[in-house]
């Protein structure tokens, strides 16, 4: 007899199709569910933007009387507050008489935090819960670190050449990459609200910091310039990388100035080091000095998380390795 999807598989497609709403559902959790009955999927849903309607919600609604007796597969535990902009996920899992809920991770907002689970095995129905909270946590890493952590989730991006230059010493750095990275980074821009330079950045490249892939363009973050000055209209200065604390995603992506005051502040949780088959010698530096006393303090720092090519260009992805 030919088995069905596990509930971890169908777990890793809720945590997939969670990423369709990252950023916009800040400032709620970009959450995914599916709605699974003799294991086909009747419905799926994701948070939609604002933060309502919840993915739950967006599930069930699709669902229709096709949920009573299913299993709901969400990413993140249903929520169980009230609130004035929609009714508690956990409330409209038990009204639709679904049989099973299977959780990634508990919900660490202390309206819910185990609350919503509770109230779902209380109604009689099969809970799966924490069965992937590091995946859940890594689909949810903006909110997740804005809500525990009270700081946005920070990516840095550098670009540059196999021996570590960001351009030529007079300053040209068009283009370091090709078109498939230079488009994975314009992908990765539609994936954070807000995308950071340094003044030096600004003057020299005046960079329109804008989503170019097609269908995306409304997706452009949010622009921050690293300045203890103005900004431009467009623009919001922020002072260092302390003083960001109203989005959840911030992704800096030059120049070398910003990238090291960032390191230097411990607040960049990801690293997409992006690097072209080519030498410059003599080119301006990937970072300045980024505060280590010591060689061996920057050792144990980065996980390799991911590695591919973009055409001719590799992208290798790291992850800031934090306690707890």
């Amino acid at each position: 007899m030919q088995r069905g999807p596990a509930d971890a598989d169908w777990i890793a497609a809720a945590l997939a199709l969670s990423r369709r709403g990252r950023p916009a559902s800040a400032p709620n959790p970009n959450v995914g569910c599916l709605i699974v009955k003799q294991g086909k999927v009747v419905a799926r849903g994701w948070t939609q933007a604002g933060g309502r309607p919840h993915a739950e919600a967006v599930a069930l609604a699709g669902a229709g009387g096709a949920a009573r007796g299913a299993t709901a597969f969400v990413t993140l535990e249903p929520c169980a507050h009230d609130s004035p902009r929609g009714p508690a996920c956990s409330d409209l899992l038990i009204a639709a008489g679904v049989a099973r809920v299977v959780i990634a991770a508990q919900d660490p907002d202390s309206r819910t935090d185990g609350t919503g689970i509770a109230r779902l095995r209380a109604a009689g129905i099969e809970v799966v819960a924490n069965l992937a909270p590091a995946e859940a946590r890594a689909a949810m890493a903006p909110w997740w670190t804005r809500h525990t952590e009270a700081r946005p989730f920070v990516t840095l991006k550098l670009a540059t050449s196999l021996d570590g230059a960001i351009a030529l010493a007079d300053g040209a750095s068009r283009w370091i990459t090709g078109p498939r990275a230079r488009a994975h980074g314009h992908l990765e821009r539609a994936s954070h609200q807000a995308i950071l330079v340094g003044r030096g950045t600004l003057d020299a490249d005046a960079p329109r910091l804008d989503v170019r892939l097609p269908g995306l363009e409304r997706r452009s973050p949010q622009k921050l310039l690293l300045t203890r000055g103005t900004a431009p209209d467009g623009w919001i200065a922020v002072a260092s990388p302390e003083a960001i604390t109203d989005v959840d995603s911030v992704l800096v992506e030059g120049g070398a100035g910003a990238a090291s005051a960032f390191l230097a502040a411990d607040r960049v949780d990801r690293l997409l080091l992006y690097r072209a088959p080519i030498l410059i010698g003599g080119g301006r530096p990937a970072l300045g000095d980024i505060g280590l006393a010591d060689l061996t303090q920057a050792h144990g720092r980065w996980r390799l998380i991911d590695s591919r090519l973009l055409g001719s260009d590799r992208l290798d992805v790291y992850e800031r390795v934090r306690e707890g």
